[in-house]
């Protein structure tokens, strides 16, 4: 932060009683190297760290941002890890300050009666409650009865952690480039909380490809149900998006977000950037408390490791970053070698020079990592907290090999420091300058595809260090001369295959993509031997064409997005209004409605049953806030009933014409009865998850609110 910039924001004063207090961690990637004999416990003890700080400084809730687990499917061990850790911490006879004020009911799990808010159920009895969106490591997969599913979700229904964010995106989406007439966007549902005079929404959205995000942000089809007073309120957004491109994937711009939003709580970054920033041209802030274990030995891992005390009064808040014992020292090192050579005086071409060399800049990294951690163990006793014993730190030397002509084993250098550092097989990291020359490339053949690994300026471990599945399997069916099947596709499948462990996704792909082909041969009615070639080859480049186009839907669909858009440019890019006094009976106003049929007037419920008398906070009559779903466009018609599909399959199927079919019934469709409250999911919603139910006898008052 310059000189020029406003100091961070704070609490100037306000009544103990008022404050909420949050502890938010990101990307705790349970679970990573959990069969390395000496890092695979690294996640879960610094998870158990994170708990007992929340413990520590008597937070209300532990707040998460995505990537709790670092595989889709965690280990029996993790999950059984994860679960004993949250119960012995988050449970217990602490009453729960925080009063839930929004429906406990929205977003639970269909045909159960346990509530979604896992602090409601009289049959638990929470201390500190944890909220938690998913992230791109642990999204939601399958599509079952129950529709995509993730372990967030077997957490939640174990009422573990209050899971929010999770939203199912329509079938018709993955064959449609530009989804505006398909399907209604992106709907954000939030969890209103209340303790003393301090109102907190809390509003989540789990990870979404950003191309994907990007365009719903551009194109105002982001909708969020806020309450009629919302400027009232201390509105928090969780996202886990990239902040910055990470090539070939792009970002989510910072700066779109709705200005009714107070602090944007961002996750997937891994570097540790706590002090709120302002947004340039909005009146919010981001804050980014990056990963809780290295899970790569980058730049962005090597700033020291923080988790964030959010505390709320009104509409102030200040943020408290607190350090996190239990990570490893990491130091990163970086040196030129033919430069090191003449400076320091011996031949590149000597190897036991060269390796004399890196052995004495790697020991000078150690002896920093240790000073490192001796110094928080000083600074830890000091304030009162027991001594650590050393961890063996991470270590990794960025080697420029640019103009050397041969260099040693990397995996054979590092056994010499066994028992000294926590990563000998890649202590050294080798690579050259980008700059080659074009004559250089040759045309691929077939048999024999020139790969990248394939550079002959490149050594063993370089190639080595440069092995990318992904990276190779695109290289090589471009190489290819595929009739039938389009490389984009393929590839795409295969990396679903490879990165979420899906031993369905190059079956389907193959199966739809022939379907396809044998459709567009029977449009073009008889068709000779001779020109069945040329025809599948055009249908291949078609719907090849077709992929790609869906791929990069941020891109394509950004002019009709546009036109769709209000005319006024400065309209909240998520803010949209709808008339709330359409229907009697309802706490929350659905967008592009129905026909209006003629609803039950609302019924009082009786008061709630207290579980345990334990719930501190709970008034003699409760409210349920309604919300209404801002809405500036034009009344849309009533979208049609689309299939639930898993979000990864959405954006990674081939765009292809589905024969019509016409729907005798809905699936989970929400009961009609006059209720005192309404569902958050827009109609032609088909997720069962995210379809809210009615509530029914938790509360004794509905709170009116106004449109905008």
């Amino acid at each position: 932060m310059s000189d020029n910039e406003a100091p961070p924001p704070t609490i100037r004063s306000g009544y103990q009683e008022d404050i909420i207090r949050i502890l938010v961690a990101t990307d705790n990637h349970i679970g990573y190297l959990e069969r390395d004999p000496i890092r695979g416990q690294d996640s879960i003890n610094t998870f158990k760290e994170i708990l007992q700080l929340a413990v520590k400084h008597d937070v209300d809730m532990i707040l998460l941002g995505g990537d709790l687990f670092h595989e889709n499917r965690p280990s029996r061990d993790c999950l059984y890890q994860v679960m004993a850790l949250l119960r012995e911490y988050t449970f217990g006879d602490k009453p729960v300050q925080l009063e839930l004020l929004s429906n406990p009911d929205d977003g639970r799990a269909e045909g159960y009666s346990f509530p979604a808010v896992n602090y409601e159920d009289p049959n638990l009895n929470v201390a500190i409650p944890v909220f938690s969106i998913h992230g791109n490591h642990d999204d939601p997969q399958g599509a079952g009865p129950e529709g995509a599913l993730c372990a967030l979700d077997v957490l939640s229904v174990s009422g573990l952690i209050n899971y929010m964010g999770k939203f199912d995106l329509p079938l018709s989406s993955a064959s449609n480039p530009n989804p505006v007439e398909s399907d209604p966007g992106i709907s954000i549902r939030p969890v209103l909380l209340r303790k003393g005079q301090t109102r907190l929404g809390l509003y989540g959205v789990g990870n979404v490809k950003d191309a994907r995000m990007h365009f719903e942000l551009r194109s105002n089809r982001v909708r969020m149900y806020m309450p009629s007073d919302k400027e009232d309120w201390f509105n928090v957004l969780v996202v886990h998006q990239n902040r910055v491109p990470h090539p070939p994937t792009p970002a989510v711009p910072e700066g779109l977000f709705d200005d009714c939003i107070d602090l944007v709580v961002w996750g997937h970054e891994h570097d540790c950037r706590i002090v709120p920033e302002p947004v340039a041209g909005r009146p919010y802030h981001v804050t980014q408390p990056g990963s809780s274990v290295a899970t790569s030995l980058g730049e962005g891992e090597g700033v020291e490791k923080h988790v964030a005390l959010l505390q709320i009064h009104n509409k102030e808040f200040e943020l408290k970053p607190l350090p996190l014992r239990t990570v490893r020292p990491f130091m990163l090192g970086d040196v030129f070698l033919a430069e090191a050579a003449e400076e320091e005086g011996f031949d590149v071409s000597d190897q036991i020079a060269v390796g004399k060399f890196l052995r004495a800049r790697v020991n000078a990294l150690i002896d920093q990592a240790n000073q490192l951690w001796d110094e928080r163990n000083a600074h830890a006793v000091e304030e009162g907290e027991e001594e650590l014993p050393r961890m063996l730190p991470l270590v990794r030397l960025k080697v420029d090999t640019t103009n050397v002509p041969a260099m040693s084993n990397p995996i054979r250098f590092g056994q010499e420091f066994t028992g000294r550092i926590a990563n000998p097989r890649d202590v050294l990291s080798f690579h050259r300058s980008k700059a080659r020359s074009a004559a250089s490339r040759t045309a691929t053949s077939a048999d024999q595809p020139k790969l990248s690994i394939d550079d002959p300026d490149l050594t063993t471990s370089e190639k080595l260090a440069k092995v990318r599945v992904q990276t190779l399997v695109q290289e090589y069916l471009a190489a290819q001369e595929l009739q039938v099947l389009g490389e984009a596709g393929m590839n795409e499948a295969i990396r679903m295959f490879v990165e979420k462990d899906d031993g369905w996704a190059i079956q389907t792909h193959v199966s739809s993509a022939l379907r396809a082909l044998m459709k567009g041969v029977q449009e073009n009615g008889e068709v000779d031997e001779e020109e069945l070639d040329d025809v599948l080859v055009k249908l291949k480049e078609q719907h090849n064409q077709e992929y790609l186009e869906k791929a990069k839907m941020g891109k394509t669909g950004k002019g009709k997005g546009k036109a769709s858009a209000p005319a006024d440019s400065d309209a909240d890019s998520m803010l949209m209004d709808v008339d709330a006094g359409e229907e009697d009976g309802s706490d929350f106003d659905e967008p592009a409605p129905p026909p209006k049929k003629k609803a039950a007037p609302a019924k009082k419920a009786a008061p709630a049953k207290k579980g345990r008398g334990k719930k501190a906070v709970a008034s003699e009559s409760e409210e349920v806030m309604e919300l209404d779903e801002n809405d500036d466009e034009e009344d849309e018609a009533p979208p049609k009933v689309t299939k639930k599909t898993n979000r990864a399959a959405v954006l990674s199927q081939p765009a292809k014409k589905a024969p019509a079919k016409k729907t005798t019934s809905t699936k989970g469709k929400a009961s009609s009865s006059g209720q005192g409250t309404l569902s958050f999911a827009p109609s032609g919603r088909s997720s069962t998850r995210a379809a809210a139910t009615r509530a029914k006898g938790k509360m004794a008052n509905v709170v009116e609110v106004d449109s905008d």
